[in-house]
């Protein structure tokens, strides 16, 4: 049976794709050291899915969350599931889950981030993930009080009692995301730490950023699921084809220099909401690894709100992304064109590696 299993719940947009980065890079090493990502990044994206019955989940894949926990179950040393997915399981689908695990010992992980930066992160993932509301209809949802969704899948304080009330204080932890210009592994350092990664067993990478879209770039995202009416309606699809040629290939690959993010006007209404959260966590009983003082946002500069941009500025980003995905299309017609060759220099290669292998034991036999 599983010693300790750590989930890591999230919230996106956390430092989490870095982190996950050096687990499954050093996914051996960890094995050797007694500690085991069950299944692969995708199994537990899918598992994830399955976990809270999302509408988007492909019903028919292997990796269902019963058969993760099944495999973390009899681990004999500690167990690491970490999706920033899992953060927006509501009660039910966490108490399954902890439920699910035992009798292991289950430790609860979730990273916070100052609002300021969250705010504009939360509504760019949305965007990603094919929504077309404007980033002020958002904001002002925030505002009213209309944008639940947001508290509960993007914040600490929601996740942590929705998925820490089921184990014990001294399982649940809180890992502050440090600011701009800490020291690249600070993060990392402090996730080990609450994992229990000796030092010297992961290789640490340069960091993978996710990066961030620009103003105009995140735009004409929008603007462009709202054109794509019923085409790719369900995440995997949408991913395939939107995220692949356009997003990973052409969109995060431009400057994007006009950055965007909640105006001044709104600031001292933000520090008011950060301080609310810090109480918050302040009377939560549970491990912070980091530095409360971390969710007060520090630097606060004036953007461009996505909103205020003209149709010219768009046409010209749209024309460049035009541009953009034709040299994509041709680099993957090249790799079509030279493909043929590959398989065939491959078939030649096994071919070859056969004649070997029968050479190698007739000789044994005739030894």
């Amino acid at each position: 049976m599983a010693r300790r299993v750590f989930l890591h719940i999230g919230a996106p947009k956390t430092g989490s794709t870095y982190v996950q980065n050096v687990l499954w890079n050093n996914h051996d090493a960890l094995v050797d050291a007694g500690i085991l990502l069950p299944g692969s990044a995708v199994a537990q994206d899918q598992a994830m899915a399955d976990l809270r019955a999302a509408s988007w989940r492909d019903a028919d894949v292997y990796w269902t969350w019963d058969r993760l926990a099944a495999k973390a179950r009899k681990w004999p040393g500690d167990v690491i599931i970490s999706n920033e997915g899992l953060g927006a399981a509501d009660e039910a689908q966490a108490a399954r889950a902890v439920e699910s695990l035992r009798p292991a010992e289950v430790h609860v992980v979730a990273a916070g981030r100052d609002l300021w930066r969250t705010f504009p992160s939360f509504w760019q993932q949305s965007i990603r993930a094919r929504s077309g509301w404007r980033f002020g209809a958002f904001m002002r949802a925030v505002e009213q009080g209309r944008a639940e969704v947001f508290w509960s899948r993007h914040t600490a304080p929601h996740m942590l009692r929705r998925w820490g009330d089921l184990v014990p204080a001294e399982q649940r932890y809180l890992v502050t995301v440090p600011p701009a210009g800490a020291p690249r592994d600070l993060l990392w350092r402090r996730f080990a730490q609450v994992m229990g990664i000796p030092d010297g067993v992961c290789e640490l990478p340069e960091p993978t950023s996710n990066p961030s879209l620009g103003a105009a770039e995140i735009e004409l995202l929008r603007r462009v699921n709202l054109a794509l009416g019923e085409r790719y309606p369900l995440r995997t699809p949408y991913q395939k084809v939107v995220h692949r040629h356009l997003v990973d290939a052409v969109l995060k690959e431009r400057g994007n220099e006009l950055k965007f993010g909640v105006g001044l006007d709104r600031a001292e209404w933000v520090r008011g909401l950060a301080e609310q959260q810090i109480k918050e966590l302040q009377d939560y009983p549970c491990q912070v690894v980091g530095d409360l003082d971390e969710l007060r946002p520090t630097t606060m500069r004036q953007t461009t709100s996505p909103d205020e941009l003209d149709d010219e500025q768009l046409l010209r980003v749209a024309i460049e992304t035009i541009v953009g995905m034709l040299g994509h299309a041709e680099t993957l017609d090249r790799r079509v064109d030279r493909q043929p060759e590959e398989v065939l220099a491959r078939l030649r290669a096994r071919a070859a590696g056969g004649v070997r292998r029968r050479l190698r034991l007739a000789t044994r036999r005739d030894s």
